[in-house]
């Protein structure tokens, strides 16, 4: 008979325990732990319905790693370029991709058009969340036409391995993990012990095969992938889908990749026909605006290899509420209230008083400090009310000493302001070691501290 015994998990990070606490030793949450009845059979070892091979022959053997052979990485295309410059270059074969992001935004619009694309690869679309008449719905919406694209509903393991033993996909696509339910736990879908139970069968299925697999997963209100952390530590790759569902962008970032940088970028453009990718995210970034205004500053910034150049707009007025405010879109507050700090104590502006909003536009979140300099030139322009001069853009790092500290890939961010058609460009002097700013078209200004920077934008 099936053996069944009652753990307690805390549904915050999945820590297990055999009796229930009122505060998780792990992750430190109160009243977060659940009891599961859990039934384990003979066959919780091995996914039912999955054929595995069990000859000893083929069984891992202890390698000296001087002696494993080196083998050409294969990549598959997604036929997506935004997304297999994400990856690294396309999908490992037997890899396990998780992808999170907010209800509405795109997730499985992305993954149906990825399973569309996908002409020479034999795709499974297996669905927990919506009927295959829904799915047909939203294909026929979008343009999708893939005779190699199947289509199945389905939430049982089980069963889902009886159908994959007898498709025998190339591609794997699952929606979503917190849906699907083994017969090896007794548990109710989406809870800690059937997520990891499922993922651990499809990392199992992925890895024996060397079959790729997308698996989308939901998001708690916390902006974090539902589910234990353990999840996000047995996939190769984490993707992150983010931007407001109201509006246009959708950008895809990189938390984790075993096969390539984690500092890439994506963004695509929610259309009525699907999510088109944006080949030239400067220009889509940038305000087209007639006329000068103040506060507005152009930093050129570094997402992973790409090279983009992003707007920062400031807002700064007389606090009439009492205590000042401060607010930062898309950038790190206490960063901001850092510059602000260093405006205040190295150059003499008088910003304790005034309230200071800063916003990063085009839903964009930067992390790179060479916006640095571009924000405080924002701010101080916003609380001048005087316009930074046409065609000026900005790329330098703040020291707390009001320094203009050097910046990383510095050719690549001056060749894209070039390409973008700005005049000149305000870089620290320690950048311009090496640097030969002759073969640009454009004027390289370089500044060692902010003095330097507000006499050459205001004389």
């Amino acid at each position: 008979m099936a053996k069944v015994k009652s753990v307690f998990f805390c549904q915050s990070c999945g820590h297990e325990s055999p009796k229930w606490l009122g505060k998780c030793p792990s992750c430190n949450s109160w009243n977060s732990f659940t009891e599961e009845r859990m039934v384990q059979t003979k066959s919780a070892s091995a996914p039912a319905g999955w054929m595995r091979d069990n000859n000893p022959a083929k069984a891992p053997q202890p390698t000296k790693l001087q002696d494993i052979a080196n083998q050409n990485e294969v990549r598959i295309n997604t036929g997506d370029e935004e997304l297999n410059r994400i990856l690294g270059g396309g999908m490992v074969p037997g890899s396990l991709i998780l992808l999170g992001g907010e209800p509405g935004i795109g997730k499985s619009t992305l993954m149906l058009q990825i399973a569309s694309k996908s002409t020479r690869l034999k795709t499974l679309y297996v669905s927990g969340e919506e009927s295959e008449q829904q799915i047909k719905m939203r294909a026929e919406r979008i343009g999708i036409e893939n005779e190699e694209c199947l289509v199945l509903a389905e939430t049982g393991m089980q069963r889902i391995f009886q159908h994959i033993n007898k498709v025998q996909p190339q591609l794997l696509v699952v929606d979503s993990i917190q849906t699907l339910q083994t017969d090896t736990i007794e548990s109710s879908p989406g809870s800690v012990s059937q997520i990891r139970e499922c993922t651990a069968e499809l990392l199992r299925f992925a890895k024996e095969s060397n079959t790729p697999v997308f698996l989308i997963g939901h998001i708690t209100k916390d902006g974090q992938i539902a589910g234990p952390k353990i999840l996000e530590h047995m996939v190769d790759v984490v993707l992150q889908f983010e931007g407001d569902r109201h509006h246009l962008y959708r950008i895809v970032r990189s938390v984790k990749n075993r096969f390539g940088s984690t500092a890439e970028m994506g963004i695509y453009e929610m259309a009525g026909h699907g999510l088109q990718q944006v080949n030239n995210p400067s220009q889509v970034l940038l305000s087209q605006l007639d006329e000068p205004f103040s506060g507005i500053a152009i930093s050129a910034t570094m997402e992973g290899a790409r090279p983009m150049m992003i707007e920062s707009q400031a807002l700064v007025s007389t606090a009439v509420y009492g205590t000042p405010q401060r607010s930062g879109t898309g950038f790190d507050l206490r960063r901001l209230n850092m510059l602000l700090a260093v405006i205040e104590k190295r150059c003499g502006f008088k910003l304790g008083q005034k309230d200071v909003f800063l916003n990063i536009t085009g839903g964009i979140r930067t992390e790179d400090p060479a916006v640095d300099l571009g924000i405080i030139c924002a701010i101080l322009s916003s609380d001048l009310d005087m316009p930074i001069p046409a065609k000026t853009c900005f790329a330098g790092e703040v020291g707390l000493s009001g320094e203009i500290r050097p910046v990383s890939r510095i050719e690549q961010r001056i060749a894209e302001a070039d390409r973008m058609g700005f005049a000149q460009i305000l870089v620290s002097e320690y950048n311009m070691k090496g640097l030969n700013s002759g073969k640009f078209g454009i004027r390289v200004i370089p500044v060692k501290k902010i003095e330097e920077a507000f006499r050459v934008l205001y004389g």
